[in-house]
């Protein structure tokens, strides 16, 4: 748990994103959920854009898709929000 009255000693930083609301892998949709693995990958359910997209430790270039990013649909290559 994190005490109300808790400090952060560094700035925040941009790590997924940040680039506008799009659809490419270095812009989000929607983001609707966030993951963070133990290697620090940031995994994100961009919405809007039907797909999951990664982002591993120190690379805040671009990200992967992982699942989806083939439009909205029912297909195996597909997500549907």
């Amino acid at each position: 748990n994190i005490p109300a009255n808790a400090k952060w000693s560094q700035n925040g930083v941009t790590v997924a994103g940040g680039n506008g609301r799009g659809g490419a892998t270095n812009q989000l949709n929607l983001p609707f959920g966030l993951f963070v693995d133990d290697d620090q990958t940031v995994v994100i359910a961009d919405s809007w854009n039907n797909r999951i997209i990664q982002w591993k430790n120190g690379d805040t270039t671009n990200g992967q898709v992982v699942a989806g990013g083939n439009g909205e649909g029912n297909g195996v290559h597909q997500l549907n929000q």
